[in-house]
């Protein structure tokens, strides 16, 4: 059987792989029907966050059994798509999970302590030590939108941290998965968090999740960061709430179009934006590729799929 690596995902998935018997393809750039077209025959595709997995791309794969992301997000595969012809999807949700969630604290710190700020101040040759004062995150309450795997791991940083650490998420009781959190609704999650960090999937109920009415309901002060997805937030909606002052700053690392060019939020002196780098460690990226190669080659070999996203 044949398994295509349509993104690079590093040695060690493509070694699992042929350990077990199976050919392999590695060859990434392709797209649409070209790809669609170099897919027929493979049993088997792995993809990073950059390969679209369209319906057209799956009308000319002929043969193909399963699509696997090495990574936590599947919104580059059409799931319906892959539903209607029988592909099962696999991802690995848990593989980025220590990386993200170290990534939205450092988000967090600095925007709480303003740092790219006074790095820029004093490579300058400033000393602007009155204007640069931070806040202590201990004490505060850190909200957190999603509580999967990469919420968990935020919010026991968060306990870490000293925070009170409160979770939303319609599918996990924030207080049994991590001793310490406790659940609460959207709503009163935004009222009372002095920082919301998010970090759930997008579906369509989630497709602009904080709009501007949501943003509005947030604690005055609050900090916003995004390590999910850009369409969660009505960056629109985002940047009068930081202009206006209602809400302290924001850490961003995800965003509506990616990449987004150049943008006035991103010259905002409360907003410090990153190029959806969260996950970007090698120990993320090597796990994410391994864990997407086993799911194949059990699901190839045996049919079990735990773990199936569609």
């Amino acid at each position: 059987m044949k398994v295509w690596i349509a993104d690079r995902l590093g040695p060690d998935a493509a070694r699992l792989l042929t350990q077990a018997g199976y050919e392999v393809v590695e060859r990434s750039g392709l797209e649409g029907e070209e790809l669609g077209k170099a897919l027929a025959g493979a049993d088997a595709l792995l993809v990073r966050g950059a390969t679209q997995v369209t319906r057209a791309v799956l009308a000319k794969a002929n043969g193909l059994r399963a699509v696997a992301r090495a990574g936590s997000g599947v919104d580059n595969i059409d799931l319906d798509a892959c539903r209607d012809q029988g592909v099962a999807v696999f991802n690995a949700p848990g593989a980025n999970a220590v990386s993200v969630a170290e990534h939205a604290w450092a988000l967090i710190l600095a925007v709480f302590r303003h740092l790219p700020r006074a790095a820029q101040s004093m490579a300058a040759g400033r000393w602007e030590k009155s204007q640069l004062g931070g806040r202590e995150v201990r004490g505060k309450t850190l909200g957190i939108v999603g509580f999967g795997r990469i919420g968990q791991e935020v919010a026991r940083l968060g306990l870490a941290f000293g925070c009170d650490v409160v979770g939303h998420d319609p599918l996990v009781d924030a207080a049994l998965a991590v001793p310490g959190a406790r659940a609460a609704s959207l709503d009163d999650l935004l009222a009372t968090s002095d920082i919301v960090s998010l970090h759930a999937p997008l579906v369509p109920e989630t497709r602009g999740l904080l709009n501007a009415e949501r943003l509005a309901r947030m604690k005055a002060g609050a900090v916003l960061v995004n390590c999910a997805r850009g369409a969660l937030v009505d960056e629109t909606a985002l940047e009068s709430a930081l202009t206006q002052g209602r809400l302290a700053g924001a850490g961003l690392d995800v965003f509506q179009t990616e990449p987004p060019g150049e943008r006035p939020l991103f010259h905002l002196p409360n907003v410090i934006a990153t190029p959806h780098v969260a996950a970007s460690t090698p120990e993320a990226q090597t796990r994410a590729g391994i864990e997407a190669a086993a799911a194949v080659r059990d699901f190839l070999a045996t049919g079990a799929a735990p773990g199936r996203v569609a």
